[in-house]
């Protein structure tokens, strides 16, 4: 297998990795609730597990 012959400096590292970014993440509204939330995530309205605008989980029919 192939060895660096020189260490990769910290500058030249972090050059090649300039592109690599966090983006936001995409919103959606929920047209159910209205809740705004992440896209393909559960989410939560007044203790209701909601996904895909319909409800997953209530809390009062748990207890």
């Amino acid at each position: 297998m192939a060895h660096p012959k020189r260490k990769i400096s910290k500058t030249r590292r972090d050059k090649r990795r300039t592109h690599y970014k966090a983006e936001a993440a995409t919103l959606a509204k929920c047209p159910t609730t209205g809740e705004v939330h992440r896209y393909h995530r559960g989410y939560f309205v007044d203790g209701d597990l909601y996904y895909k605008g319909k409800l997953v989980y209530s809390k009062n029919e748990a207890e």
